[in-house]
């Protein structure tokens, strides 16, 4: 497990690539007025099992979190997201969107908590996963999950599953772009929000992992 402290007023940023089955956990502190931003990208290839476990605790008032990810898997390949955070102290705020691409027989799970303890006012968290089915085979699992013991925080949470929009394919396939391309470029555009701002080699690298499920 790697363990990472953010001192009082500093920023820290993380791009983490993981590919096949690899499985990272992380512990997070955050203290007063600092700021982490981490990005997670997932490809598990054709049978890999990718397992990521993030904790976040904040230690000090005023600290920032912001979390995403996208995850894609195809194959028999499964990914397993796990978040957590904890607000330990007052006017703290975190955000964490993730994004997943499910194809042929995968699996996918993403499970995430807020905690928010008694007198821990002035919280801001949000939650948000979407996910994108691309056969009749695959599974994607929500678990969100919200335990507020304070008053005067604003908390949310929100998942979605949905397919490729027929419409929009129909539409470009009319203007004589082939259907593979055309389903590529809808996934381009799911998954742009969570690529946008990485390295250029991470957003190659998950370019070309998704069009291996198209």
């Amino acid at each position: 497990m790697d363990r990472i402290v953010i001192d009082k007023g500093l920023s820290r940023s993380e791009v983490v690539l993981l590919r096949g089955s690899e499985n990272r956990a992380w512990d997070i502190t955050v203290c007063s007025g600092a700021s982490l931003k981490m990005a997670i990208v997932a490809l598990s290839g054709a049978d890999g099992a990718i397992g990521c476990d993030i904790a976040v605790q904040f230690e000090g008032e005023g600290g920032e979190c912001l979390l995403k990810g996208l995850y894609l898997a195809g194959g028999s390949s499964s990914v397993n997201i796990k978040v957590n955070i904890v607000h330990n102290w007052l006017n703290c705020s975190s955000r964490q969107l993730f994004k997943g691409i499910v194809a042929a027989q995968a699996r996918t799970c993403f499970s995430g908590l807020i905690k928010v303890p008694e007198k821990c006012i002035g919280t801001e968290a949000y939650q948000e996963n979407h996910n994108l089915l691309l056969s009749d085979d695959c599974r994607a699992q929500s678990l969100p999950q919200l335990e507020i013991y304070a008053d005067d925080v604003k908390c949310s949470h929100g998942a979605t599953f949905g397919r490729l929009n027929e419409d929009e394919l129909f539409y470009m396939r009319s203007r004589g772009i082939p259907e593979s391309e055309a389903r590529r470029l809808q996934m381009v555009a799911f998954a742009g929000e969570v690529l946008e701002g990485l390295p250029e080699e991470t957003v190659s690298a998950a370019i070309a992992a998704l069009e291996g499920l198209v």
